[in-house]
């Protein structure tokens, strides 16, 4: 099911104008769901689905250690594609709860080791 969300949400950046650039990029350092570019931002997009509210909602899913994992990866997909540090970055949340889903834009700071 996992997958199927993650194209869902794909789809629905796409309708509005963002670009995937990839999709499930793995790396010793982790995994990250969707990259895209949104104007001049380059994005990292967590993908999180709930049936409902029992676990909690699908944003509070994504605590520190996993912002910090994505941003270990985030840094690492930069640095093997030749992106600068100054490059606008972002990270966002897809959260979906049944069949809504919420683009929660900048969902957290970058977080340091």
């Amino acid at each position: 099911m996992g997958a199927q969300k993650e194209r869902l949400a794909a789809e629905y950046l796409k309708a509005r104008g963002v670009t995937i650039l990839e999709q499930n990029f793995r790396c010793r350092q982790g995994e990250i769901d969707l990259i895209a570019r949104d104007g001049e931002y380059l994005v990292f997009c967590e993908v999180k689905f709930r049936l409902g509210t029992e676990m909690g909602s699908p944003e509070e899913a994504v605590g520190i250690a996993k912002q910090k994992k994505i941003c270990r990866v985030g840094d690492y997909y930069r640095s093997v594609h030749g992106l600068k540090q100054s490059t606008p970055v972002r990270y966002d949340v897809i959260a979906i709860r049944g069949e809504n889903v919420s683009w929660i834009r900048n969902a957290f700071p970058h977080q340091y080791r």
